[in-house]
C-alpha cells in the first residue's frame, strides 16, 4: 500500500508562491517548476544519461539532473541557454570545465549547483526546518553527485519529498533524510541579470 502523505497545510506551514510568473500561464514560478518535475516522474524516463548531439535528451531517458531542466521547461525557461551563458559569463566560476559544450554542462549537478549558488536564493540545509522546505526548492546531495526537486507532499514527520531520478521506482518519494545535503536553492528569476533569462521557445 502506498505510504500516507501530507501537506504544508497539516503542519501548518504556509505555502510561499513565486511573486514571477515567467511564461504567464497564470501559475507562479515554484508551482510551475512543481508540477514540471513531477509530470518527469509519471512519465518515469530510463536512467540514462548518455551524449545527446542536441543537447535534450528524449523524453523516454534522463538523469536527475534532467528533472531539473525539465521542470524549469514547464515555466518557461531555457535552463541549457542561461546555464551556456553564465559560464561565458562567468568562466572563472566554472574553472573545472576545459571545453565548453552547451550539448553537457546543463546536465552536470556541478555546473547547476555554481549557477544556482550565484542566482538563486541560497536556503538551509538543514532539515529540522520545515518550513524553509517548499514545493519547487532545489535540492543538491552528496557533494554534487545528485539534484532533485522539493515536493509538495511530506511524511508524517514533516519532512517533504523529492522528486528526482536515480533509476529508482518511485520518482517522487521519502527521500531527504537518505543522503547528505549540500545546496538548498529557491529561484527567483526577479533577482538575477535579466540577460540570463531565456525563455523556453
Amino acid at each position: 500500500l502506498p505510504k500516507k502523505t501530507y501537506s504544508n497545510k497539516d503542519f501548518g506551514i504556509e505555502t510561499l508562491h513565486s511573486s514571477i510568473d515567467f511564461n504567464n500561464n497564470g501559475i507562479d514560478d515554484y508551482t510551475d517548476i512543481l508540477l514540471g518535475a513531477r509530470k518527469d516522474a509519471k512519465n518515469r524516463p530510463k536512467y540514462n544519461g548518455e551524449y545527446q548531439d542536441n543537447g535534450f535528451p528524449p523524453e523516454n531517458i534522463g538523469v536527475c539532473t534532467d528533472v531539473v531542466w525539465r521542470a524549469f521547461k514547464n515555466a518557461g525557461y531555457n535552463l541549457r541557454e542561461m546555464v551556456d551563458l553564465d559560464i561565458k559569463l562567468r568562466g572563472e566560476a566554472y574553472s573545472h570545465i576545459k571545453r565548453q559544450d552547451k550539448n553537457i554542462d546543463f546536465r552536470r549537478v556541478k555546473n547547476l549547483h555554481i549557477f544556482f549558488k550565484e542566482h538563486a536564493i541560497c536556503l538551509a540545509t538543514d532539515i529540522t526546518k520545515l518550513e524553509e522546505w517548499q514545493p519547487g526548492d532545489i535540492v543538491i546531495f552528496n557533494n554534487d553527485k545528485h539534484i532533485g526537486i522539493i515536493s509538495d507532499k511530506r511524511n508524517r514527520y514533516g519532512l517533504p519529498y523529492v522528486i528526482h531520478n536515480g533509476g529508482q521506482p518511485n520518482r517522487e518519494e521519502d527521500y531527504l533524510k537518505k543522503a547528505f545535503i549540500n545546496g538548498h536553492y529557491r529561484f527567483d528569476s526577479s533577482k538575477i541579470l535579466k540577460e540570463l533569462l531565456i525563455e523556453w521557445n
